[in-house]
């Protein structure tokens, strides 16, 4: 990679942002809302990895080496000075350099490579319908329980592609954060939707 290559700016979570996912978040530390702001000033993107050692607040966090690039769509500044944003995540990246910028982190990385869109397996293809049924069902609870109830799930859904599905299913999966970050790694979606595919079975989801 080239030494003149930009820096991205992280942030650390202890959460993971998939492809085309959407990740609400709500900033109060200084350091971050200025980071965001700068990333709206020029419609830029941030870097989302998982913690590996540390908080999200305070000190800089030791993470990950992979992560989402996360697109701000939608941001409000409530009158308490905490910033409300919902990131949409993008391509996934592999980080090959960091550095402290005051107290926050920044990267140089490289993209990984993300394979077009893949037709689920006829042996995979209950985890599309269920998950059908799983979004449907957050939404009509949500939609009752909240007036301008927002989806977690962004549009338009596509269950016909087995890379989306399978993210999907790891967002929602009551599994632990680096597992999360083991399938977020994966570069074949074929294999992430495998694996969802037999958890979902193990555990008689399907």
């Amino acid at each position: 990679m080239s030494t003149d290559a930009p820096w991205l700016p992280l942030f650390p979570l202890h959460a993971v942002l998939f492809p085309d996912g959407l990740l609400p978040l709500k900033i109060f530390e200084a350091r971050y809302i200025d980071m965001i702001g700068a990333c709206m000033k020029t419609a830029a993107p941030f870097g989302v990895v998982l913690i590996r050692s540390g908080q999200e607040t305070g000190a800089i966090a030791e993470t990950e080496d992979a992560g989402s690039l996360a697109h701000i769509d939608h941001w409000d500044m409530r009158p308490d000075g905490i910033l409300t944003i919902r990131a949409r995540g993008g391509l996934r990246f592999r980080i090959i350099e960091r550095r402290a910028a005051g107290q926050r982190l920044e990267a140089r990385i490289e993209l990984l490579p993300e394979p077009p869109p893949q037709t689920i397996p006829e042996a995979q293809a209950g985890c599309a319908a269920t998950l059908r049924l799983v979004i449907d069902d957050i939404d009509r609870k949500g939609a009752a329980a909240e007036p301008g109830y927002q989806s977690p799930f962004a549009r338009p859904l596509r269950l016909d592609d087995a890379g989306w599905v399978a993210d999907r299913w790891s967002e929602i999966l009551p599994i632990p954060a680096r597992a999360r970050q083991k399938l977020l790694e994966l570069d074949d979606p074929a294999s992430r939707l495998e694996i969802v595919d037999r958890y979902l079975r193990q555990h008689r989801i399907l």
